[in-house]
């Protein structure tokens, strides 16, 4: 299982940005899949998750309102929707697939494969 995360980059604070991670051989409709991030000096945080059937998609309260998840049809490319971009949304981003529960959706041990991070740099 591989995963490829691209469309970071820098914006001005309010801009946004639409990250893409792109599964290598398989589906995400097998896998959950997540994306978490990680800032400076800061351990890595969950941002959003979809259930593998898409039914269920979670984000955190930082995020929530602002960034939204989504898939392709294909469940080849899964996305993540940067908007009104604040400072401290500057990190690296990881996509992720797993399978966990519905209730672990948004723990990080839950996901087994990860993406190599594209990294999300917002100023003020």
């Amino acid at each position: 299982v591989q995963l490829q995360a691209s469309g970071g980059g820098l914006v001005q604070a309010g801009g946004s940005l639409r990250l893409s991670c792109v599964s290598s051989g398989w589906s995400f409709n097998t896998y959950a899949s997540g994306w978490f991030r990680q800032a400076p000096g800061k351990e890595r945080e969950f941002v959003a998750a979809m259930s593998k059937n898409g039914g269920s998609i979670l984000y955190s309260d930082s995020v929530k309102g602002r960034f939204t998840m989504s898939r392709d049809n294909a469940g080849k490319t899964v996305y993540l929707q940067l908007d009104s971009l604040k400072p401290e949304d500057t990190a690296v981003y990881y996509c992720a697939a797993g399978t966990p529960i519905l209730s672990s959706l948004a723990e990080l041990s839950s996901y087994r494969y990860w993406g190599q991070g594209t990294q999300v740099t917002v100023s003020s």
